[in-house]
């Protein structure tokens, strides 16, 4: 008797490793394989530039990304936020944010850091410190910053860039995106694209 399970044991073993096996190479075939090609092939036909990488381009070349910010330090251009990401703060590479909590006395040297810094580079800037111009964003990399950080630099970059206040208003007033689908989100500035187009103004 023990001699004739055996064999039905292991026939059973295989009749149920066989379909795990087949189901295993159909999924990694149709998951890893056909649908991500299907995803690439209608992110590049229907939307090319965010497949692209949302690339900004100046003079016909790439100088950066729409969704990635860069570091300005110059007082003629206008500053982003602090960057969390990478060994010397500006890797785009890396992302993330500080992961510091409120009561960190880290996060809290660091603020009061970045406020003092903030304040002898705009000493004609009036009314409060907006706060994402101290503190990184939840990527680390974050391209944009709000209408009210914009106006806040203003002065320095008019100053620097001899031109009048209302003329640089006018430019920042121009580059404000809404909400997306007039909902998501708060009122925004792309940095990049706003230092761009005051380079452009000065030709």
């Amino acid at each position: 008797m023990a001699g004739q399970t055996q064999p039905q044991r292991t026939e059973s073993s295989l009749s149920h490793l066989v379909p795990a096996l087949l189901f295993t190479a159909v999924s990694v075939v149709v998951l890893g394989l056909v649908y991500p090609a299907i995803i690439w092939l209608i992110g590049i036909v229907a939307f090319p530039h965010q497949a692209g990488g949302s690339l900004i381009l100046s003079d016909g070349k790439a100088v950066g990304s729409a969704l990635v910010g860069q570091t300005f330090t110059r007082p003629q251009y206008f500053h982003g936020r602090p960057w969390a990401a990478g060994k010397n703060g500006n890797d785009p590479t890396q992302t993330g944010g500080t992961n510091l909590g409120p009561a960190s006395k880290k996060l809290i040297d660091r603020v009061a850091a970045a406020v003092a810094a903030l304040e002898r580079e705009n000493p004609d800037a009036t009314g409060p410190i907006p706060p994402e111009l101290v503190t990184s964003s939840a990527s680390g990399i974050d391209p944009d910053i709000s209408p009210a950080g914009a106006y806040y630099q203003i002065p320095r970059v008019a100053k620097a860039r001899g031109m009048s206040q209302d003329a640089l208003r006018a430019i920042v007033d121009a580059h404000v995106r809404g909400r997306t689908f007039g909902i998501l989100g708060e009122p925004r500035v792309n940095v990049l694209e706003l230092n761009l187009a005051l380079d452009a103004a000065k030709r």
